[in-house]
């Protein structure tokens, strides 16, 4: 049998070759469950800060559309999206929150009633969590990441907040009306249910609202839902964007099949100012996919894909090199 400080010898041999074995990013983590007041219930997300120093820079990451979480996970698939950005930032020293919209994940308890969500509750929850970061992190500069359909809930927090920067990824450029239309337009859709589409939303960007829906076409403008398409009809992106004048990166992946390039460049047109950066090979939820739909597709539930080359290299050098506030 061998002796016990010979047993100790090989066990701290063996965690120091594990210790080794880590990924440089997993040791740069120091990861904290965070809450607000959310009124009916509690608004949750994750604090990721750098173990080595002070965090200088933090950045508040909001997800896209629909049921997606902190991580950038949706019930059809999990593939990490969100929680590899935070990872990934973290090694470079900036700290960031990701969080769980009211009504999903550790939030859900949160969700108002369907017929009172409007685009405006997510973006007093953004305004509220930019607060809880620059009282948790006063010394920090803060910064906003948007994905998707976060990044007009970033253009519109930032317009409210004094915010160091803003990050537009996967970002739509166009109201959401012509994207509807354009989608609805593509698909296998009878003719009769394309111009019923059409005409409420024709109706929606009125503000006025119609009970009278289609079954095939509920999922998307039945009658309690109605409200918050209206108060979402309501913001063209570029627009939105080109109120801010803080310092701005756009970044768009030349694989993403839901958001067109032309999005990307209504953005940039929207801010010449702005930093624009195309990732190669990057697809909507910013992993490395090949163009072919249904592998591209097949991403979407694969969360040990890594991230998309470049993207976190992009994003951090955006933030490092801009100068420090006097």
């Amino acid at each position: 049998m061998e002796r016990p400080e010979t047993v100790t010898r090989i066990a701290a041999l063996a965690a120091a070759l594990f210790l080794l074995a880590v990924p440089a990013f997993g040791q740069a983590l120091n990861q904290r469950e965070v809450e607000i007041d959310g009124g009916r219930a509690a608004l949750h997300g994750t604090l990721t800060l750098p173990l080595t120093g002070a965090a200088r820079d933090v950045a508040l990451i909001l997800p896209g559309s629909g049921p997606t979480d902190r991580n950038g996970n949706f019930p059809e698939g999990e593939n990490d999206s969100l929680k590899l950005l935070a990872d990934g930032l973290a090694a470079k020293g900036i700290a960031t929150l990701r969080i769980d919209k009211r009504g999903v994940g550790a939030s859900f308890a949160a969700a108002p009633d369907e017929a009172d969500l409007r685009a405006e509750t997510y973006v007093e929850d953004a305004l509220a969590w930019s607060d809880f970061l620059q009282a948790e992190l006063p010394d920090a500069r803060l910064f906003l990441i948007g994905h998707s359909e976060g990044a007009l809930l970033a253009s519109l927090t930032a317009q409210q907040r004094d915010v160091s920067g803003i990050v537009l990824v996967a970002g739509v450029g166009r109201p959401a009306p012509d994207l509807i239309r354009e989608q609805i337009s593509g698909s296998s859709m009878s003719d009769e249910l394309k111009r019923r589409s059409d005409e409420l939303l024709e109706t929606l960007k009125r503000g006025e609202t119609d009970d009278n829906v289609p079954r095939e076409l509920a999922p998307l403008y039945r009658p309690s839902v109605q409200p918050y398409l209206i108060s979402w009809f309501a913001y063209d992106p570029a627009r939105e964007f080109a109120k801010l004048t803080i310092p701005a990166l756009i970044i768009h992946g030349s694989h993403d099949l839901q958001v067109p390039t032309a999005d990307a460049m209504l953005l940039a047109a929207a801010r010449p100012d702005a930093t624009f950066v195309t990732v190669e090979q990057m697809n909507h939820v910013l992993k490395s996919a090949p163009i072919d739909r249904a592998e591209n597709i097949s991403t979407y539930a694969d969360p040990a894909r890594p991230l998309a080359q470049g993207l976190i290299d992009t994003i951090a050098d955006f933030i490092g090199k801009m100068a420090a506030p006097e």
